[in-house]
Formats: C-alpha cells, sequence, structure tokens
C-alpha cells in the first residue's frame, strides 16, 4: 500500500514543511519565522554598533591606562574588548542569517550605539563610563528581548546570552571600584 503524499508526524505537516523548504533565497529564514524581520535586522544593527563602540573604548582604556598596580584593570579591559568582538560577531552572523546586511559604518557608529565612546586618561573614570556603558547594554538587551518576546527564539535566546555576559562585565566592573 502506497504512502499518501501529505505525511503527519505528530500534528507537524511534513509535506508541507518540505515543500517550503525549497525556496532557497530565504536562507535560514522560514515560512514560519513570526517576527518582523527588517524591525529585528534594525535592533541588531543598533545594537553591532553598540558592541562596535563598546569594543573601541575598551580598547583605548586598555592602551591607555598606566601604572604598574592597573595591569590586572588593563588585562581586565582587554578581556572584555575580546569579549565584545565575540558579541559583535553573533549580532553580524544573525543579521546574514536573517538576509540583512550588517552596518559596519565607522561614519554613523556613535550615532546608532546606545553606548558613548570615552577617552577618559584617570583609570576611575574609565572603570565608572565602562559600568555604566555595560548597564546600558544591558538594559537595552533586556529591552529588545521583550520585544522579540517568542516571535524569534533564536534571536531572543542569543541575546540572552550576550546580556548574561553583559551583566558579568558590570560586576567585573563595580567590583573594581571599591
Amino acid at each position: 500500500m502506497k504512502k499518501d503524499k501529505k505525511t503527519i508526524h505528530a500534528g507537524i505537516d511534513t509535506a508541507a514543511i518540505r515543500a517550503a523548504a525549497k525556496n532557497f533565497a530565504d536562507g535560514a529564514v522560514t515560512a514560519g519565522y513570526e517576527a518582523d524581520r527588517k524591525k529585528i535586522v534594525a535592533m541588531l544593527n543598533n545594537a553591532l554598533a553598540t558592541e562596535l563602540v563598546r569594543i573601541l573604548r575598551y580598547k583605548r582604556h586598555y592602551y591607555t591606562a598606566t601604572g604598574l598596580k592597573n595591569g590586572p584593570i588593563k588585562a581586565g579591559f582587554l578581556q572584555h574588548a575580546n569579549e565584545e568582538q565575540g558579541h559583535a560577531d553573533l549580532l553580524a552572523a544573525r543579521i546574514v542569517q536573517l538576509n540583512g546586511q550588517p552596518d559596519f559604518d565607522p561614519a554613523t557608529l556613535i550615532e546608532r550605539s546606545h553606548a558613548e565612546y570615552d577617552d577618559s586618561d584617570d583609570i576611575q573614570a574609565m572603570i565608572k563610563t565602562n559600568l555604566v556603558a555595560e548597564r546600558v547594554a544591558i538594559e537595552s538587551y533586556r529591552q529588545k528581548i521583550a520585544v522579540i518576546g517568542h516571535t524569534d527564539p533564536t534571536t531572543r535566546l542569543m541575546l540572552v546570552g550576550i546580556m548574561a555576559m553583559e551583566e558579568e562585565h558590570a560586576d567585573d566592573m563595580r567590583d573594581l571600584l571599591v
């Protein structure tokens, strides 16, 4: 006996899923994607700009912090810069998965970023501005996660992971203030 072309497995129409999957142009974006893709890509590009500005700030602080006792603080700045680079890479990759274009335009980074650039020379000022920037990032990611809700679980999970690391960074900066 021949099977019917329409196969249902546990309430899932496998034949319909297979047919829709043949739309190669959409890459990872399937018919079931519920979010406003353009809005998500715009949010992710703003997050990308924020991460890029924060990388630049941490790198500047790493290279300009002076004093023998500040060696561990400098190392922390460099570690955070590298971790922010990882976040930027995740964001750019997700933007491409959503058929968007990551915006690395240096001319508009500051205006698109939620964080500010800082060129402090004092180590305590550097720590404080980095703590503020981490707190800005945490709240920014929290709001993005709320907007996304359950419409894009992949992006939501990625942002939750990034936010968790930003919370660790904020704790690191706060601990340096004592």
